[in-house]
């Protein structure tokens, strides 16, 4: 499954070279039914071409008029969709919806095709960045991202937009959570992954959306299989994958790291992977066991959910006591 968003680049620089002007469009941020997240992207170019979704249509069109009306011929601008004071804004959108666009011209030179290759090279997992825009000048720089955080922030002066690879969620093993697991999170947009060699468990199973490979999890993480933007989650109660993709786990750079398990379990893992493993203190700290929020869950969907919530904490950079 190929990221939006990097399709929208590449289209992008790809315009560039042929030596077309190009208008980059960010959601910033988003008020009441909207279908898109902020930081999604959509590209247009002089010939009316484009490419990715602010809205799922409505949108989308009003842009292409003004872009051949001339309305944003302005280095970098920022429009609001829904809302009758942007007296650019001839459009309503569902429910009330509110959307807030960041509008950049892109001309045709090195400097422009130098940016989209950095976002190209991050967007593909090779780097995570914070592309900043000054709102007045429309200059852009890009600093390497160490943290997790809301894709979006905005200042009075200038937007700090995070850019990385499409969010992967890595199942090691398959089991009832795990399919609730993958459910949750395809419909949040991540990019899902499962990882079981057991022929025998795997026998039936259709999902949706979801590549799944016929290995261990942990021959697949060793492999490269993870980048900064992975969360890698172990639901099986089966030490043999668990603990195994575990060891190989907190040796990537995942932002998240958990297994399923009691308290009781979870101590007597971590007894494991220290004598057999060979794991340290900083290493084991990184590994959410239990995983999951205290929600109370019981059911498959409901640990499943306590699981995507904790990941979207974390992807988020909301501490646990901040709930």
């Amino acid at each position: 499954m190929q990221h939006l968003d990097l399709q929208v680049v590449r289209r992008a620089l790809e315009w560039s070279l042929a030596g077309q002007r190009v208008w980059l469009c960010t959601v910033l941020a988003t008020y009441g039914s909207a279908p898109r997240a902020p930081g999604s992207l959509l590209a247009v170019n002089t010939d009316g071409q484009w490419i990715g979704s602010l809205s799922g249509g409505c949108v989308e069109e009003d842009f292409l008029e003004r872009v051949a009306e001339g309305a944003f011929d302005d280095a970098v601008g920022v429009v609001r969709y829904g809302e009758g004071d942007d007296p650019r804004s001839r459009v309503s959108l569902p429910c009330g919806g509110v959307l807030d666009v960041l509008v950049e011209t892109l001309e045709s030179d090195c400097d422009v095709q130098a940016h989209l290759r950095e976002l190209e090279s991050a967007l593909l997992g090779r780097r995570r960045l914070i592309r900043e825009v000054d709102l007045a000048s429309g200059a852009r720089s890009l600093l390497d991202d160490r943290e997790q955080g809301v894709r979006v922030e905005r200042e009075v002066d200038r937007v700090r937009l995070r850019i990385g690879a499409a969010q992967r969620l890595l199942l090691a093993g398959y089991s009832s959570v795990a399919q609730a697991c993958a459910e949750f999170a395809v419909g949040l947009g991540f990019e899902v992954i499962l990882c079981d060699p057991r022929d025998e468990v795997l026998e039936g199973v259709v999902l949706e959306n979801v590549e799944i490979r016929r290995q261990l999890p942990s021959v697949f993480i060793a492999d490269g299989g993870c980048h900064s933007d992975t969360a890698v989650v172990a639901l099986t109660h089966d030490p043999r994958i668990d603990d195994l993709a575990m060891m190989e786990a907190v040796r990537t750079e995942a932002f998240y790291i958990g297994v399923m398990g009691s308290l009781q379990t979870s101590r007597k893992r971590f007894e494991r992977l220290r004598r057999i493993g060979g794991l340290g203190d900083a290493e084991l700290a990184r590994i959410h066991a239990p995983i999951g929020l205290n929600l109370g869950s019981k059911t498959p969907a409901e640990i499943a959910l306590a699981v995507l919530a904790d990941i979207l904490r974390i992807r988020s950079g909301i501490a646990r006591d901040k709930l």
